[in-house]
């Protein structure tokens, strides 16, 4: 891909829609965009990666005005590569602390599935096993004695 894209081909490459190249370029995402005689945006190859890398930004939770930041930082070049350096790394900790809740609660999704793995389990066995389980033995136990008590007329 050596020459410019199109909106369209661009939106394409990248799985968006044009309203949202539209948007990132608006909002400063997007180093200015060089345009055709007849006014069409024209995006160099480069911005490919750069709008990949915008796009795992937000995917992973970065807000716009931490992403515009980030794109001032870029477009002034490489002095302020320690700065930009310093926002990924306070993002990629934001990252790691959503991960590791995302972790805890699949792992409470994951024990709650066990525990109704185990209790079909323990149905199936109800359904293939004639002997009463301990609540069934334990309701019978209750019911004859109900039953005998109030055969001797007490309640």
């Amino acid at each position: 891909m050596s020459e410019a894209l199109t909106i369209g081909h661009m939106a394409e490459a990248l799985g968006v829609s044009t309203h949202t190249l539209r948007y990132y370029e608006q909002a400063g995402l997007i180093r200015a965009v060089s345009r055709s005689g007849a006014g069409h945006r024209l995006y160099a190859p480069a911005d490919i990666e750069w709008l990949r890398f915008v796009m795992r930004l937000k995917a992973t939770g970065m807000p716009i005005a931490r992403m515009q930041a980030f794109a001032a930082l870029r477009a002034e070049g490489r002095s302020t590569a320690a700065e930009r350096r310093a926002l990924l790394l306070e993002h990629r900790e934001a990252v790691k602390s959503e991960l590791r809740q995302w972790q805890a609660n699949l792992d409470a999704i994951e024990q709650k599935i066990g525990a109704y793995d185990e209790m079909l389990r323990d149905m199936t066995d109800d359904k293939h096993n004639p002997q009463p389980s301990k609540d069934r033995a334990w309701q019978s136990t209750r019911t004859q004695t109900t039953t005998a008590t109030r055969a001797d007329g007490q309640s």
